[in-house]
């Protein structure tokens, strides 16, 4: 019994560690089937979603799925803490539990006990080891609770600091695309003199920001549940956004940057499917129909409007196919993580977030008055 105890022992703490090795420390992509924090995460996100959908408002759902990327990550580093607690306790067990205590207490709780002390290197003392093999674990088992706590301080700072790099793009998106961000509004606001060559840096900068989300997100998959500060953004619909501007670009849009818009679709695209595969989506299930013709319409109207020309007939045909290769990919994201896909065509009511303070809304509101008044 003790040789089967200390051999769980040592696949609890091995499972942890390379669990932990793969997450943290390796900047690559799992492939095997079985995970645990994989694992963790499926069983936590979808009993969440659905306490979430099902007793929470629904004006207040979008700020308490916020919450589920920073406690799961919270909780994740407590599973594997008491992982390696266990495991050091199931092995001291195995070696008899020679465990001297003031009391004269024994058994598997005293191991645990123990296990946790050292772990955590709180050093009370009215526990120590009895034999050479327990001194042993209990030196080993405290340097990795050191090397534990090292893990830890070194890891938040470099999730943060990539969550911030994601963000600061995706705000930068607000005034150029719109909140939420959509194609339409992109390409009208670049209907300006000289607009085409800043739409171009643009695309060119976006495609950066995705190889940095595909990058960031398959080093730190926690980042995905991390969402963004406003209800009308994530970084699904910034992705979707620029897929549907490269697409448009792609079809036809007279006069753009299309080789730029070529390099950014592919790039975008290549981090959506990725992402579907990390977090095992299924790109085989169909949302609802984004651009259907009376929205096509709609949509030349703005561009047109804008001195933007989206030709017709082969364009149509083009877009679709483009649309076929990134929109099966999106709804299944956007259903799992519960993100809301942006539209084509901005609605007429939608203000930018930069607008949306209390302050803007007066203002806006006494310009009506007065424009009214003067008519």
């Amino acid at each position: 019994m003790a040789i089967i105890v200390g051999i769980c022992g040592i696949l609890l703490i091995g499972l942890v560690l390379w669990e932990g090795f793969e997450t943290v420390v390796n900047p690559r992509r799992v492939t095997r089937r079985f995970r645990l924090t994989r694992l963790f995460y499926r069983r936590t996100w979808r009993p969440w979603v659905k306490m979430v959908t099902s007793f929470v408002p629904q004006r207040r759902q979008e700020t308490w799925l916020s919450f589920f990327g920073p406690l799961s990550l919270l909780l994740l580093l407590s599973v594997w803490a008491g992982g390696l607690v266990i495991g050091f306790a199931l092995l001291l067990w195995a070696t008899g539990s020679t465990i001297l205590t003031h009391d004269g207490s024994t058994g598997f709780l005293t191991d645990l006990y123990l296990s946790g002390t050292t772990f955590f290197t709180l050093g009370i003392g009215d526990a120590v080891p009895g034999n050479a093999t327990a001194r042993l674990l209990v030196v080993i088992e405290s340097g990795m609770g050191f090397g534990f706590l090292a893990l830890v301080i070194g890891y938040l700072p470099a999730l943060n600091q990539s969550f911030s790099r994601r963000e600061v793009s995706i705000s930068l998106l607000d005034a150029r695309a719109g909140s939420p961000p959509t194609a339409g509004e992109m390409l009208r606001r670049h209907g300006h003199e000289r607009g085409m060559e800043a739409l171009r840096q643009l695309l060119h900068e976006w495609e950066r920001w995705s190889a940095e989300l595909l990058e960031g997100h398959l080093s730190y998959p926690v980042l995905a549940y991390f969402r963004s500060q406003h209800d009308n953004q994530s970084w699904l619909a910034a992705l979707t956004a620029i897929l549907d501007t490269c697409a448009l670009v792609m079809a036809g849009v007279e006069g753009a940057c299309k080789r730029q818009a070529e390099l950014t679709f592919a790039m975008a695209h290549h981090a959506l499917v990725d992402l579907s595969l990390v977090f095992r989506t299924r790109p085989g299930q169909k949302g609802h129909d984004r651009l259907p013709p009376e929205k096509l319409t709609e949509l030349r109207s703005t561009l047109a409007a804008a001195g933007i020309s989206l030709q017709g007939g082969e364009v149509d045909v083009r877009l679709a196919e483009l649309r076929r290769m990134y929109e099966p990919y999106v709804h299944a994201l956007a259903s799992h993580f519960r993100f809301t896909i942006p539209p084509w065509v901005a609605e007429e009511h939608w203000v930018d977030n930069w607008q949306a303070s209390t302050y803007e809304r007066t203002i806006r509101k006494a310009a009506d008055k007065a424009k009214g008044e003067h008519f």
